[in-house]
C-alpha cells in the first residue's frame, strides 16, 4: 500500500514516501543524522526504525542490521523495509506482501538507496523511482527524493490511489538554524498528496534555502528595491534596513545576504508590488520538482 526510497548522499540521508494511507509520514520513515534512515511499511513494524538504526550506529552494516531485525519477527514474511547506513542499503519484501511488491537496493561508501513498494501498479513504478535516483544526481539530497518519489506515482504508483506524502532529510548544519534538517514535511490526507508534497516542498525551500544569485543593492536595482518597498508602506532612507523588516515579515528573514538581495527575494517583493499596484492576489513564485524521464 505504499512506495518509499529511503537514501544516503554523502553525509545527507532521508527517506520520501507516498500511501494511500492516512498519514503514512507518521508512521513509515525515520532518519538519524549520522547513522543512516529506514522505511518500513506494509504491516508496518515501526520498532523495525529504532532497531535497524541502532545497529547501525553501533557499527553493523545496514544488511546486518536489517537481518537481525527482519529475523526476529515472526511477522516478517507481511513486512517490508528498506534501509541505508555506512556503506550500503538493504531492502525487504516478505513473501506475503500483497502484489505487486518488491524493490532494490544498492549503495557504497559515498551513496546509497533502498526503494520497495507493496499494492503498486507494478515493477514499473520501482523501476521508475531508480531511474529518477540516478538521474538526479548532483540535487540536493530532498529535491532528489522529491523527484523519485514524483516518478514513482507518474509511474502508477499505488494501485488503490493516493492520499498522503512525506519526506524527511537531514544534513549537516542544513535548514533552519543550521538544525540539520532539509525537509521534514508531510501531507496527511489530500487526493492529488505527492503533488501537494512538492507545493509545500518549495515553499519551505523558499523560507528555509540559503541566499542565493545575490545582486549588490545598488544603482538601479536599488532604486527598484525602493520604490517596491515604498509602495509596501516600507519607505525609508535605508533600503538595505527597509528590505531586511519587509523580509521579516513575510517569512523571508532566512535569504537575508546583507548589502545585497537574493533573487528569490527580489522575484518575491516584484510580485508583492505587482499585487500591491493591481489589487490582484500576489503569485507565489515557487517551483516544483519533477521526475527525470
Amino acid at each position: 500500500m505504499t512506495f518509499s526510497i529511503a537514501a544516503r548522499d554523502g553525509n545527507a540521508c532521508g527517506v520520501a514516501v507516498a500511501s494511500k494511507f492516512l498519514a503514512v509520514g507518521s508512521v513509515v520513515p525515520r532518519v538519524r543524522q549520522g547513522v543512516g534512515a529506514v522505511a518500513t511499511q506494509s504491516h508496518a513494524r515501526v520498532a523495525y526504525l529504532d532497531e535497524v538504526l541502532d545497529a547501525a550506529g553501533q557499527g553493523a552494516t545496514v544488511t546486518e542490521a536489517l537481518h537481525a531485525a527482519v529475523s526476529g519477527d515472526d511477522g516478517r514474511a507481511l513486512r517490508q523495509v528498506g534501509a541505508v547506513g555506512p556503506g550500503g542499503a538493504a531492502t525487504f519484501t516478505g513473501d506475503e506482501c500483497s502484489p505487486w511488491a518488491g524493490g532494490v537496493a544498492h549503495g557504497d561508501e559515498r551513496s546509497a538507496y533502498a526503494i520497495q513498494g507493496n499494492i503498486l501498479t507494478g515493477p514499473e513504478v520501482v523501476d521508475a523511482m531508480e531511474r529518477a535516483w540516478l538521474g538526479n544526481a548532483g540535487q540536493r539530497l530532498d529535491e532528489r527524493l522529491l523527484a523519485t518519489l514524483l516518478a514513482g506515482d507518474a509511474a502508477g504508483g499505488d494501485s488503490r490511489g493516493r492520499q498522503s506524502a512525506a519526506i524527511v532529510a537531514h544534513a549537516p548544519r542544513a535548514g533552519y538554524d543550521a538544525s540539520g534538517v532539509l525537509a521534514d514535511l508531510r501531507v496527511d490526507d489530500h487526493p492529488d498528496a505527492t503533488h501537494e508534497l512538492a507545493r509545500i516542498h518549495a515553499l519551505s525551500t523558499l523560507f528555509f534555502g540559503e541566499p542565493e544569485g545575490v545582486q549588490p543593492l545598488r544603482g538601479a536595482l536599488r532604486e527598484e528595491v525602493s520604490a517596491h518597498l515604498g509602495r509596501l508602506g516600507h519607505e525609508g532612507p535605508d533600503t538595505g534596513a527597509a528590505l531586511e523588516a519587509w523580509m521579516s515579515g513575510v517569512n523571508l528573514e532566512n535569504r537575508h545576504a546583507p548589502g545585497g538581495i537574493d533573487a528569490r527575494v527580489l522575484d518575491e517583493l516584484r510580485a508583492a508590488a505587482h499585487s500591491k499596484r493591481d489589487g490582484s492576489p500576489a503569485p507565489r513564485r515557487t517551483t516544483s520538482a519533477a521526475p527525470l524521464e
